[in-house]
Parts: structure tokens; sequence; C-alpha cells
């Protein structure tokens, strides 16, 4: 009997690392991205902010993504694409967002909005939601479908714990690098101060670079699920630009096509997301402007 669990176990674990291995871009992508959301915050605080994201990102996964994933693909498969479109749809507008917030356009009338704590937790597990879906159905879709309804579910929680500890283990310790810079700036020892010294000086650095890495992310991540599931459902002319381009410099080899695949991809992202934000804004302003007239009247 513990023989046979034990096999069942093997076969679950093994089926999980596989499928993880297909998700290793998107789980990049979602370390690159969390980081930003504790920008801001005083140092006591980021942690406990950290925390609460993995245990939403879990609430995300076990909750909602999972039990969803599984019933969709046994009884509407067909959903599974426009979902992801939705979702793809909402990172290329968040990325275009903060593209447009680093040449001075402002989308919060209050400037203390960034800082509030719950909001931020918010918008991260949301942001969450969307790039943890794409994990879970890359995964799905990567499991044997005569794996059995238990063992998929046993894989799928098994990435799914796998992934929040390895993204948030990370994001936790990249965001008290600079706590270790300040212990060693203590040290008795002359170079153990200085290199302290020079990772915390170095940070601010890093964490612009972690945002820029985290919003192209965003779009590449976002242009790619709209474009591939586009492709499946509505309209393949993206996907068709995207595979003929790739398919053409495939001498070149597999780096040089990803690095294609992923410019063109950030690129309609960034494309469609402007278009959102501009559609956003100008109702955002009428709206200000017909509040303005009602108590102007």
């Amino acid at each position: 009997m513990s023989v046979g669990l034990l096999a069942i176990v093997d076969d679950i674990l093994t089926a999980a690392l596989k499928a993880s291995a297909k998700t290793a871009g998107v789980v990049i992508d979602d370390a690159a991205v969390t980081p930003q959301y504790v920008q801001g915050l005083t140092p006591a605080r980021e942690l406990p902010v950290v925390w609460r994201i993995a245990l939403g990102s879990l609430f995300n996964k076990f909750v909602i993504i999972i039990p969803i994933a599984l019933l969709l693909s046994e009884f509407a498969p067909w959903v599974l694409p426009f979902l992801l479109i939705i979702g793809g749809t909402y990172l290329c507008f968040e990325g275009a967002e903060k593209v447009t917030e680093w040449f001075g356009v402002h989308h919060s009338s209050d400037a203390t909005e960034a800082r509030d704590e719950r909001k931020l937790v918010f918008g991260a597990i949301r942001t969450d939601l969307i790039l943890s879906t794409e994990i879970m159905l890359i995964a799905l879709d990567s499991l044997d479908p005569d794996f059995g309804f238990g063992m998929t579910l046993g894989a799928l929680a098994s990435i799914g714990l796998g992934m929040t500890v390895l993204v948030y283990g990370a994001v936790a310790l990249l965001v008290k690098i600079d706590d270790v810079g300040l212990r060693l700036m203590k040290s008795p020892s002359k170079q153990v101060r200085r290199t302290g010294a020079r990772i915390v000086a170095s940070m601010p650095a890093v964490f612009r670079f972690i945002s820029i890495v985290g919003t192209v992310a965003m779009l590449w991540v976002g242009g790619h699920l709209v474009i591939a599931n586009m492709g499946e459902t509505f309209w393949s002319a993206p996907y068709d630009l995207l595979h003929t381009v790739t398919h053409a410099i495939e001498a070149a080899g597999p780096v040089v096509v990803w690095v294609a695949d992923t410019v063109m991809s950030a690129i309609f992202g960034l494309v469609l997301g402007l278009i959102i934000v501009a559609i956003t804004l100008g109702l955002s302003r009428r709206t200000r402007r017909n509040q303005a007239d009602t108590v102007a009247h």
C-alpha cells in the first residue's frame, strides 16, 4: 500500500517538474514584476507586504485558478483562450501605463495613492492572478491528458506551491539585500564596510532595472498571450506574422528566435496597451468634466 502511494507521489512530482520547466519564462517574469510593488515602503513593511502578496498568490492558485481550470478543461475548454486574451490585455494595459508614467503621464489624482499598502498588495495580487493563470494553464497543457483527475490535481498543486515559494522567496531575498548591506557597513573590517556601502548604493539602480524588466515582462507576456490565443480563436494575422518572422530566422538559432518572438510580442503588447490607456484616459477626463459641469450647475 505504502509502495503504491510512494509510486503515485513520485509520478506526480516527476510530472510537476517536467511541466514546471515549460513555465520557467513566466515564473521569471513574475519574479521580475513583483519587487516593484514594495518600492517606496519602509524597510519594516517590505517582508510583511511580500508575505501578504504570497498568501494572495496561493489563494489565486488554489481557490480560483486550479478549480476553474480543471472545470473548464473538462466541460468548456473553448473558454480558456478567451480568458487568457482578457488577462493578456490587462497585462498590456498595466505595462503601457507604466511606460507612459516614465514620460510624465500621471494616472492618479492622488499622489499618495501609490504608497497605500492595501492598494499595492491588491494590485500585486491582481497582476499575480494573470501571471499565475498562465503558469497553471501552461502546466495543465503540459500534463498527460490520461493522467487522471487526482494526479492532475496533485501535479498542479505541487507546481502552484513550488512556484509560489520560489518566486516570493526570491523576491523577499531581493528586497532585503540592502539591509544586508547596512549590516555589513557596521563591520569592523574596512573592506567589508566598503562592500556593504557599495551594496546599499547600488540598490536604487537595481530596483530601477527590475522595474524596467518587470514592465517589459508584462508587455511581452501580455502581448504573447493575446497573439497566441487570438490565433487559436478569431484572428490569426498577428500570430501568422510572428510565426513567419521566427520561421525565417530559425537558422540563426533558438536564442535569436526567442529574442525576435519576445521583441515582437512586447511591441504588440505596448501598442495594444497604449490604445487602452488612451481610451481609459479619455473616459476618465470626460467623467471629470461631467462631474465638474454637474457641480457648476
